[in-house]
């Protein structure tokens, strides 16, 4: 088992208004992985990453990254980290080179000329590296970003939205390069509201919702605990009603009586198939298709978040 890269103990804040941001939060994130925070806007996703950041002083608790605490060793724990902010701020009439190389220096590190520019080419910047960010396209001043927080070469990334409003494109190279980092042994952690991002990528999953963490669990695992399957049969003529044979099955009727579905677990050794299938023929209901789907990890973030309003 890998061990935790950073350590969050007890963790709230309140604002002077009386805003309760975080509730008391736990939680280790274990160096290596992708780590996703799901969870809708104002849910204190961008809090949590602003106090781990060191951006933000918590209202009560401690954090460690990297075995250093974020408060009383904040230097030395602040090297070990490289953010990918929401918002876009870079001084426009800097060239690229000049910020990226700016930034290694800001945490102490020495010039190393050959990193940043395997930074920038990762980044399908290089070509770009004498542009001044303000003639740089929405897309490419957030690779910026992104080679800014890489400059130092940090142990762990945070990723604040990092797709929000970019175009496909960069979004591939985006997860691309975010995969090269995670084998090279960074630790990234993700805030998103593209749930398919987080299907994607995700080694674990952390849902936020009104300031508290209300799940983490792994990808994979919260899929088979929380997802579904349905089986869809398209029938020739509409029903009025399931008929009374069926009594014993988890059906509904959709789409104006034309479909039948049928729920069941996905990871249940018997689904009970092929025992309806032959019911259906017992009592004479004919279908003309059938099809399965799963819920994905979106329908199980809306039910997650639904249940505790």
């Amino acid at each position: 088992m890998a061990e935790p890269i950073i350590s969050i103990r007890d963790v709230s804040k309140t604002y002077k208004s009386g805003l309760q941001a975080l509730k008391p939060i736990n939680l280790d994130i274990m160096k290596g992985e992708i780590f996703a925070l799901l969870g809708p806007n104002g849910a204190g996703k961008t809090t949590l990453i602003s106090i781990i950041c060191g951006i933000v002083n918590p209202s009560s608790g401690t954090v460690t990254a990297d075995g250093h605490d974020i408060i009383r060793d904040y230097k030395a724990a602040r090297r070990k980290i490289g953010l990918v902010p929401q918002e876009l701020h870079t001084d426009a009439f800097e060239r690229v080179i000049d910020t990226v190389s700016f930034s290694r220096g800001l945490f102490g590190f020495a010039p190393n000329p050959a990193h940043i520019e395997k930074v920038l080419r990762d980044l399908s910047l290089w070509e770009k590296r004498n542009d001044k960010i303000m003639a740089l396209s929405g897309g490419m001043k957030r690779r910026v970003m992104i080679a800014k927080a890489l400059s130092h070469e940090p142990k762990i990334l945070f990723l604040d939205e990092p797709t929000a409003g970019v175009d496909v494109e960069l979004r591939r190279d985006m997860w691309a390069m975010v995969r090269g980092l995670r084998e090279n042994g960074v630790t990234i952690i993700l805030t998103t509201h593209y749930i398919e991002e987080a299907e994607e990528m995700a080694d674990r999953v952390g849902v936020i919702d009104k300031g508290q963490l209300i799940v983490v669990e792994e990808k994979n695992a919260l899929m088979r605990k929380l997802g579904k399957k349905q089986l869809t049969l398209e029938l020739p003529a509409p029903l009025e009603r399931i008929p009374d044979g069926l009594n014993g099955y988890t059906l509904e009727l959709a789409a104006g009586g034309n479909q039948l579905i049928y729920s069941f677990d996905a990871q249940a050794e018997d689904t009970g198939i092929p025992a309806l299938l032959k019911r259906l023929s017992d009592v004479g209901v004919d279908f003309k298709d059938l099809h399965t789907e799963q819920s994905s990890l979106e329908d199980i973030f809306v039910s997650l978040v639904h249940r505790t309003t």
